[in-house]
């Protein structure tokens, strides 16, 4: 394939680094920008937040997202791994609804995808499965890291979404790498979506029980969400006196990377 037929594809999630990017590309790469298709791997299982910022992302950036999907969703898939839910062991979700739907849309074209992960973050990003599709990642070629990327989006106009309030990463409204504090915060903010995760933990045809957390039920965190939100103050409290000039979505990521250091699925999450 001639060089000129590369297709330039970026998958946005929402999230604060691959909106950044987004930023980053059009004012840094105009080049790379002109050819670039942006996608959203939509498992309708997003938080309203999400998708209010996409559109925001589009207005102001003036740029089309293909929504990709797998059409029989993630209820479907729950079902063909026999109600499993999914966890950091076993990410079912990211395969089937996030994974395949963007190779699919990419083909057998030759590809780049960009992906937004920082010069400070410790870890490789999307390795494709298939020889068609490479990746590149501007920020580390930049050396750009958390504090440049939030610069980013505040000089930009589009600030960063209304949940990292609140939450630490994008990603579906059930995500098992929530930590407590976020899982009881959901509770507060979106209590139907709530109340569907809840559902998803006890309703299993053969009466089998599954968890979101290794350690405990939803519905068991309730009773403790006084104690789960009064000790993350606490701890965000000390955080203000030790980091006076953090900022306070750093301050919330490094709080809760006390309770689970795992990394997410980079699909979901930047």
């Amino acid at each position: 394939m001639p060089k000129d037929n590369i297709r330039h594809v970026m998958g946005l999630s929402g999230g604060k680094d691959s909106s950044a990017l987004a930023v980053y590309i059009q004012k840094e790469m105009p080049e790379v920008a002109e050819k670039m298709e942006y996608f959203f791997c939509d498992t309708h299982k997003e938080l309203p937040e999400t998708y209010e910022y996409l559109e925001r992302l589009k207005a102001r950036l003036n740029i089309k997202i293909n929504y990709l999907e797998d059409k029989r969703g993630f209820d479907h898939w729950l079902q063909i791994y026999g109600g499993y839910l999914p966890s950091s062991r076993m990410r079912w979700c990211t395969k089937q609804l996030k994974l395949l739907p963007f190779e699919q849309f990419v083909g057998n074209d030759e590809a780049i995808t960009y992906v937004g992960i920082r010069a400070d973050e410790n870890r490789d990003g999307y390795s494709s499965r298939k020889d068609n599709i490479k990746a590149r990642f501007p920020f580390k070629e930049a050396g750009m890291t958390k504090a440049d990327i939030i610069q980013l989006l505040e000089e930009s106009g589009l600030g960063m979404p209304s949940y990292y309030n609140w939450r630490s990463r994008s990603g579906c409204y059930f995500c098992f790498f929530q930590r407590k504090y976020e899982w009881v915060m959901l509770s507060e903010k979106h209590p139907d979506l709530f109340a569907k995760a809840v559902a998803y933990e006890k309703e299993h045809k053969d009466g089998r029980y599954y968890t979101w957390n290794d350690d405990t039920t939803l519905e068991d965190l309730l009773p403790k969400k006084n104690e789960i939100i009064e000790n993350h103050k606490k701890y965000m409290e000390r955080e203000r006196l030790n980091a006076p000039n953090k900022p306070l979505t750093e301050a919330l990521a490094d709080i809760l990377n006390i309770e689970n250091s795992d990394l997410p699925c980079l699909e979901c999450h930047l």
